[in-house]
């Protein structure tokens, strides 16, 4: 894969407070829109939180107005960006498996990802919303899923989570018009978790995370292998998986601190170990 030159000023910024990690898409001048090195930043962080066993759970959010609107047309239109005559992979231009890299990493990490929605996540950046585990709304946030418009499909997973999301026919309700979803509208399909106003988000979000980063973290991405097997597998494999997990989890010691902290009547003290 030929990567361009990167910019001086890093696309996705990353930041680490206690067991929460928060990462920032960083092209607000156009609200985020998806680059070839933010792609390959992105991938970069995704795989650094996997390695990081402090981190329990992951914020996504976008820098400025908006989430994310997107691959970015204008450089495509120029000729300097994925879909254009940008350098996406070294047979010539155009979209490559390149754009899924990031998606793929997430949809495989174990670490909980929470979407904190601060505007309109479109095209690339809805299909990273869905993506996540969580999705936390701002209520001016809008989901705008018009790949038909765009005589496109959803490139990077939307195909996939949307009728397991929603159902077979809500999934080509929102496929098939196109219209843009209020934050209100995607929670009542089942898009979006939660909605809050614009200036609780974050606070939200860190809030959801903090919750989860207290409990125990191998139990938690545990569950979240589970959930993601379970889309593939019949009960009684899946059964015998989860019966793998749970001799595994039973070892260890944060399994003991969950039954002493339960007989001592206290807060558990997960080590993930």
């Amino acid at each position: 894969m030929a990567i361009p030159p990167t910019s001086a000023a890093p696309e996705v910024l990353y930041d680490v407070d206690g067991h929460v990690a928060t990462i920032t898409l960083n092209r607000p001048h156009r609200r985020n829109a998806i680059s070839v090195q933010m792609l390959v930043e992105l991938t970069e962080v995704i795989e650094r939180i996997e390695r990081d066993r402090g981190v329990r759970v992951a914020i996504l959010t976008g820098a400025g107005a908006g989430f994310c609107s997107g691959l970015d047309i204008k450089d495509a239109m120029a000729g300097t960006g994925i879909g254009g005559g940008g350098n996406v992979s070294p047979g010539g231009a155009g979209l490559s498996r390149t754009t899924d890299l990031p998606t793929i990493a997430l949809h495989e990490m174990n670490t909980p990802v929470i979407a904190a929605l601060n505007g309109a996540a479109a095209g690339y950046g809805l299909d990273l919303a869905l993506g996540c585990d969580l999705r936390l709304a701002a209520e001016s946030a809008r989901l705008l899923p018009g790949f038909a418009k765009r005589a496109i499909v959803p490139e990077s997973g939307g195909t996939w989570y949307l009728p397991r999301l929603v159902g077979w026919a809500k999934a080509a309700e929102i496929a098939y018009l196109g219209r843009d979803l209020t934050a209100a509208e995607s929670q009542e399909l089942g898009l979006v978790n939660a909605v809050v106003p614009d200036e609780q988000l974050m606070g939200t979000a860190n809030d959801w995370a903090g919750e989860i980063a207290a409990n125990a973290p191998l139990a938690v991405q545990s569950i979240k292998r589970l959930f993601r097997a379970g889309m593939n597998e019949d009960f009684r494999t899946h059964s015998e998986h989860v019966l793998l997990q749970l001799t595994a989890l039973m070892r260890t010691q944060d399994f003991q601190e969950g039954l002493l902290s339960f007989m001592e009547h206290r807060a558990p003290d997960f080590t993930g170990r």
